[in-house]
């Protein structure tokens, strides 16, 4: 009978019951539940790390630096319970102390009372570091413990970062301060070089000047001689006119006493006056081109009504003899056109004397009209305008008198100042003789000031001046001097992601040694019949093997679509675990038909040799020596490795050569299989009465 069919058979007696049926069903579920549920648990540890309750202390009461308020504690702390890292919980040190003790919680983040004092110690005189504090309990759990200390590293070290940035901040303001005064400096001393420079040029000049002064000073002193004799008959004049000026006062006081009563009496009838003048001109004006025209007319008009007038008047009232009634009214008629007769008579007298230039006339009659409105204006303050003349003059009279008495003083300020004049000529040769002496220092100082402001704008150049943009750009660098630039090549979305080509070979050969539980390593028909010893290895191997990718596709199915394993190549995992599992298969075959009870037991001890040097937790050089020394020898070093490149991605080189270790270890433990089932055909007394039973 062929391989294939003893297999069929030895998978058909496990539908004989429903016990082997549940049993078939169990073997096949075995691994998905041993590594399903691994990587489940282990999914994404650190996704979930806000569930974790850690204890947060801020004890921090904040400082004063430049004028500003520093709140680190409160700072980290809010940062921290945005970041949501862990399940931040604010208590007090007591009761953080207590939780860590009794784990309610993992560990405890302290922020003591002088924290942000020490960090903005920095910019004082005495700087001080500051401290996170830390406290674990690996009692409550290691692996926490670890976590803790990666977090709270890169949280000392954003807070010292933040902490030097402000430092290094101040460091290049004060350099840009510094540069600014120098620069200030510098233009001072350019200034004081310019200035030095005149003040040389203005020692010389006054060197010269008081040459010139000292000749002066003697020309002085012979001018306040001839000033002294002037001021004598200034002194003389001065007087004569204080007597003159007396004589005038005294006839204006004399002649204001006779006209000031005509004038407050009659400034009424002045000013109306003067305002029947001012409208009369207007009224003339307004109508001067008529007046002109009709002038002439007008005044013979007016004779030959005065002659009319006359004559009816004589005729009736001085010839009749019987006089009329109304002679007196005819009398005031003649009278009247007589006056106006004489008014047209000289009107028109007045137009001929202008030729017929009415321009002029008009011009005239503006004139006087301007003169009228303004007699007018000031006639009823004709008597004030009296009084304030009068006591203009009489103040003129006193300041006369005045000038004639500072005349006087002047003669004798001036006798005075003849003998200082004397003094002065003295006083100035000896200047003249220091303005020397000061020009020859001024050549020092101006030396000097060129160096000085020389030495300064050197400076200014060395000195580094930095805007805004520089400053933190520069503070960024020199407080983070050194930066990770982190680039993970295939990266493994998560913890579980990562350790499923640990786990998975693991629940593999889980499942091919419970198959070997129930299933006969050796088909005992085959070894009955005197089959081929390759024959019966193969009847041994196939049930288990299929049973393997029934399980390969069980546990896959449930890793992809029930937790969401990503894969690179996910037909090459598959087809590549197919490989592993009738490899596993073959090896475990291989113990179990060797060794018998005993085998059960090497399957168990080759598994662990092979979960503890195959490197799926940590690189296997970390390990000890012994396991370093194994690895290259066990099929799982090359799974591991073989699966995360077809899981995570990468190149395929490590997939091929694991191909070639499976193949080799899988017909190798068939062959040792074979020679084992040529063994089991003849029977011995241990076969007998075996040592050992499971």
């Amino acid at each position: 009978m062929r391989s294939p069919k003893l297999a069929a058979l030895e998978l058909k007696r496990f539908g004989r019951g429903k016990l082997p049926r549940a049993a078939l069903v169990a073997l096949l579920l075995l691994p998905l539940l041993y590594g399903a549920l691994y990587l489940w648990s282990f999914w994404d540890p650190y996704g979930r790390l806000d569930k974790i309750p850690v204890a947060l202390v801020n004890d921090d009461k904040g400082a004063q630096a430049s004028g500003k308020k520093i709140a680190a504690g409160d700072s980290i702390a809010q940062g921290l319970r945005d970041s949501r890292t862990f399940q931040w919980h604010e208590v007090s040190a007591e009761d953080a102390r207590k939780g860590v003790e009794d784990g309610t919680y993992y560990l405890s983040l302290t922020m003591p009372s002088d924290f942000s004092k020490r960090i903005a110690s920095s910019s004082g005189d005495s700087p001080e570091t500051s401290a996170l504090q830390v406290r674990t309990n690996d009692a409550n759990n290691y692996i926490v413990g670890q976590i803790s200390r990666t977090v709270f590293s890169e949280v000392r070290s954003a807070a010292s970062t933040k902490a030097s940035r402000g430092f290094y901040d101040k460091i290049f303001i004060s350099f840009s301060d510094i540069h600014g005064k120098t620069q200030e400096a510098a233009d001072g001393a350019d200034k004081l070089k310019d200035g030095v420079g005149k003040a040389k040029k203005g020692s010389k000049d006054l060197a010269d000047g008081l040459k010139s002064a000292k000749k002066g000073s003697g020309d002085l002193a012979g001018g306040m001689k001839k000033l002294d004799k002037g001021a004598g008959d200034l002194e003389k004049g001065a007087g004569q006119v204080a007597d003159g000026t007396q004589t005038l006062a005294d006839k204006v006081n004399g002649a204001a006493g006779k006209v000031r009563p005509f004038l407050k009496d009659n400034e009424q009838a002045i000013g109306d006056t003067a305002r029947l003048v001012s409208d009369s001109t207007s009224v003339i004006r307004d109508h001067l081109g008529t007046l002109v025209e009709r002038a002439p007319v007008a005044a013979s008009g007016a004779r030959t009504a005065s002659d009319t007038l006359n004559t009816v008047y004589t005729a009736r009232c001085e010839e009749s003899p019987l006089p009329d009634r109304h002679c007196p009214q005819l009398k005031k008629a003649k009278d009247a056109a007589a006056d106006v007769s004489k008014i047209a008579d000289d009107l028109n007298e007045v137009i001929k004397d202008y030729d017929g230039d009415v321009a002029k006339l008009d011009g005239h009659l503006a004139k006087l009209q301007k003169q009228a409105d303004a007699l007018a204006k000031q006639a009823p303050h004709l008597s004030e305008d009296l009084d304030a003349a009068v006591a203009k003059i009489n103040k003129l009279n006193k300041g006369a008198h005045q000038v004639a008495k500072g005349a006087d003083q002047l003669h004798t300020g001036l006798t005075t100042a003849k003998g200082g004049s004397s003094e002065l000529d003295s006083g100035v040769g000896r200047l003249k003789d220091g303005a020397n002496e000061l020009d020859g220092g001024m050549f020092k100082i101006a030396d000097g000031s060129v160096k000085l402001a020389g030495g300064l704008h050197d400076g200014v150049d060395k000195i580094p001046d930095y805007n805004k943009e520089d400053r933190d750009q520069r503070t960024d660098v020199m407080a983070d001097p050194v930066q990770l630039a982190a680039k993970s090549l295939h990266k493994a979305p998560n913890y579980g992601t990562g350790f499923a080509p640990y786990f998975i070979p693991l629940s593999l050969w889980v499942g091919a040694m419970v198959a070997y539980m129930l299933i006969q390593p050796l088909n005992r028909r085959a070894l009955a019949a005197g089959a081929s010893a390759w024959r019966i290895a193969l009847a041994g191997w196939l049930p288990v093997a299929a049973l393997g990718a029934l399980q390969t596709a069980a546990l896959m199915s449930v890793l992809h679509w029930g937790l969401g394993l990503q894969m690179a190549h996910a037909a090459g995992t598959v087809a590549f675990l197919l490989l592993v599992t009738g490899c596993f298969a073959a090896i475990v075959q291989w113990l179990n038909a060797r060794f018998g009870a005993a085998g059960r037991i090497l399957v168990l001890a080759f598994l662990m040799l092979q979960l503890t040097s195959a490197g799926g937790t940590y690189p296997v050089q970390t390990s000890p020596g012994f396991f370093e020394a194994i690895h290259p020898f066990l099929p799982m070093s090359y799974i591991v490795e073989a699966l995360r490149r077809l899981i995570s991605g990468g190149g395929l080189g490590p997939v091929w050569q694991a191909c070639a270790v499976l193949a080799a270890f899988t017909l190798g433990a068939l062959a040792l299989t074979a020679v084992s089932a040529r063994r089991k055909q003849v029977w011995t007394l241990d076969r007998l009465h075996p040592e050992l039973s499971l």
